[in-house]
């Protein structure tokens, strides 16, 4: 077991080379290795180094920088040098340490400046693990958006990455520091607020002053790779959402048969402000994906399953474990499953979990009300029919289907009739 917490304490190798150049036909991009000075949180030596490893401790892994060329293919502009987030993090701005980062670290935090882009009217925040968002939320001020997305998904957020658009002041930092956090990331940190989270030593507590910027990256197109078992590489264009108002939502509407099918309620305003809420989230999450959000906030979050309608039922699943945890905390300040156990061992009466478990069923997991989101089409009414019975009031999914129309009548057969709309567009990630 020593020798297991060892490895996880251990800094790789690093054997990558200092610059890398990619040449697309006769363009080439420049890519710098990032590399920090940081003393070892053991022996208070400095060590520069990059990366602490990749995926798992057993792994070599660099981080990159672009830092010239300018690539434009089909007439596709790619995003300039000069432009980095992540990639650009220098000593500065790592105002605690903490430890060499790894992967995992640094593309969390990627993934929820890729969520947050999309967020940026409102203070929001995102916490996230293994690049799937935890919980997200917005907020009346970031406190309030760290509280939201925090209790969505208590449990999951245990050793996360939390992302929030706005300074970190000192009653967030308070909260946040009630947690156990890997990495907390803000434009900046209001004075006194830093302080506060040093208290946990090994939080890397980092300054990206971008994040203030990051609205105009909705319209920047990176290149991404993928890269294959055999040494290969797949590259394709970063995807950009279509949606940023509620107009650019498609009515859901189609043709079977020469007949002709629509939905017959439409979304309120609240709904709209969810679905762009929703899709927004949807951008940065694991496929196949539903989630459910309500209010502005994540309820349930189905990540990375093969099935739609099994990946609706996950997050059915997790929004009602989640609200009967959120609510054993509230009341009793433990989780849901310390409650149990100790029921078990009769320190505490059945009946607090009774109570727990009606209340959860009663309110459906939070899910009365809340809008449905599907990064793919419904290949079958069944997927969407699992909200539908949880209490779903609105739907947004690309569309497409040849069963588009089987799915709009389950809309319209709902009681009370549940308001569709179309993206128009597929976000599949993986």
């Amino acid at each position: 077991m020593s020798e297991l917490k060892k490895m996880y304490r251990t800094i790789m190798d690093d054997n990558f080379p200092d610059d890398m150049t990619i040449k697309f036909g006769n363009q080439t991009l420049i890519y710098k290795k990032r590399a920090w000075k940081i003393p070892d949180e053991k022996t208070g030596e400095v060590i520069e180094k990059g990366l602490r490893y990749g995926e798992n401790p057993d792994q070599q892994a660099a981080i990159y920088e672009l830092v010239n060329g300018n690539l434009v293919l089909g007439g596709c502009e790619y995003i300039n040098p000069g432009s980095g987030l992540v990639s650009s993090i220098a000593e500065g701005d790592m105002i605690q340490a903490g430890k060499h980062p790894g992967k995992t670290n640094m593309t969390d935090l990627d993934n929820g400046l890729n969520i947050l882009k999309y967020l940026t009217n409102k203070p929001a925040a995102v916490i996230l693990k293994h690049n799937n968002p935890c919980g997200a939320a917005h907020g009346t001020d970031i406190a309030d958006a760290y509280d939201r997305a925090n209790m969505a998904d208590r449990i999951a957020a245990f050793g996360g990455c939390l992302v929030v658009n706005r300074a970190m002041d000192k009653k967030t930092a308070e909260a946040v520091n009630e947690n156990y956090l890997e990495v907390v990331a803000a434009p900046d940190f209001e004075e006194g607020a830093a302080a506060i989270l040093a208290k946990r030593k090994n939080l890397r507590i980092i300054r990206v002053k971008k994040i203030n910027e990051l609205e105009k990256y909705r319209n920047f197109r990176f290149v991404d790779f993928k890269s294959l078992i055999d040494g290969g590489l797949i590259v394709q264009q970063s995807q950009l959402s279509r949606i940023k108002s509620k107009a650019d939502f498609l009515p859901a509407k189609t043709v079977y048969k020469n007949k002709e099918y629509a939905t017959e309620r439409m979304p309120t305003d609240k709904e709209y402000e969810d679905m762009i809420f929703g899709w927004s989230v949807e951008m940065g999450i694991t496929s196949n994906s539903v989630i459910y959000v309500k209010n502005g906030e994540t309820v349930g979050i189905g990540t990375g399953e093969q099935d739609r309608v099994g990946v609706a039922e996950i997050a059915v699943f997790k929004a009602y474990t989640k609200y009967a945890d959120a609510l054993c905390f509230k009341n009793y300040g433990i989780p849901y499953k310390t409650l149990e156990m100790e029921v078990a061992r009769g320190e505490r009466d059945a009946g607090l979990i009774q109570e727990i478990d009606e209340e959860a069923r009663k309110n459906k997991g939070g899910l009365i009300g809340a809008v449905m989101v599907s990064d793919a089409f419904f290949p079958f009414r069944d997927g969407i029919e699992v909200g539908i019975k949880q209490g779903v009031t609105a739907v947004v999914q690309p569309g497409g289907s040849e069963r588009d129309f089987e799915v709009i009548e389950a809309c319209n057969q709902a009681d009370p009739k549940v308001a569709m709309v179309f993206t128009g567009q597929r976000v599949f990630k993986h």
